[in-house]
């Protein structure tokens, strides 16, 4: 059976999810221990020297990132297919992928990170919200238009596209800065919940949310550090938090990217 190390929480580790969900893929999800403090080791690192969810473990092949395991999902099991037919259109879920990853994401998370991790207050809690909220209604815009009248942001068949916005989308709407009302983009996002691949991995999602600990005590004592890497650190930056970014790294709240070795 295959292994994937994961978190509920992570968007990355849910488009996994709803892959192997959607190909009908038994697998063992496991919550890897030490990551919340940077402190895993065992067989996750050994499957993933960056220590990050997802990882997945078929047998002896060990993959990370996301992207590299819904690939290898769909080159070892193409049937049911999850990406479109042309390259052309192929490339355009890809591209749609990589802005989620990699520009939608921080936005959830930087939410987060003020909302619930109280990295700041008063005034800059403020702006980093907003700024959040300002991108995110940039970027749901976009995805509109990505999305015209198009059933699926795969097309006519539910995929790939629509696997790697549905987490992301969720996770904003469940902070409270979803689509806009009446929309194209929140037909579609109720589309997709209903399928029994995305309600199974967000109504776990919702779960945990529903009970989150004491983040800033944890934080507090030690027992979690949170990670900073490329984008999230950039979003952080440019939203005018960097004395939080200082303030991690001086209080040991905040990790990066581990090395390999």
């Amino acid at each position: 059976m295959l292994t994937l190390y994961e978190h509920p929480l992570s968007a990355y580790a849910m488009k996994v999810k709803m892959a192997l969900l959607e190909k009908k893929l038994e697998f063992k999800p496991m919550i890897p221990d030490g990551m919340a403090n940077g402190t895993a080791g065992g067989d996750f690192v050994d499957a993933n020297p960056r220590a990050e969810v997802p990882t997945l473990i078929d047998d002896g092949v060990k993959v990370f990132d996301s992207t590299v395991i819904l690939e290898y999902l769909e080159d070892k099991w193409p049937t049911p297919a999850l990406l479109p037919k042309t390259p052309a259109e192929r490339a355009r879920v890809r591209m749609i992928e990589d802005v989620m990853d990699s520009v939608y994401e921080p936005n959830n998370w930087g939410i987060m990170e003020v909302t619930r991790f109280k990295r700041a207050s008063g005034p800059l809690a403020d702006k980093l919200v907003a700024f959040a909220k300002g991108n995110l209604e940039q970027l749901q815009g976009w995805l509109g238009g990505q999305l015209g009248d198009r059933t699926w942001f795969n097309g006519d068949a539910f995929g790939w596209g629509d696997i790697a916005v549905a987490p992301y989308l969720n996770r904003s709407a469940a902070a409270g800065f979803g689509p806009p009302k009446g929309s194209k983009l929140e037909a579609w996002l109720n589309r997709a919940n209903q399928r029994e691949s995305v309600a199974k991995v967000i109504d776990q999602m919702k779960q945990v949310i529903a009970n989150l600990p004491d983040f800033p005590t944890l934080l507090a004592e030690g027992k979690i550090k949170r990670q900073y890497r490329d984008h999230r650190l950039e979003w952080m930056i440019r939203g005018g938090g960097i004395a939080i970014v200082q303030e991690g790294i001086e209080k040991s709240t905040v990790r990066f990217s581990r090395l390999p070795g």
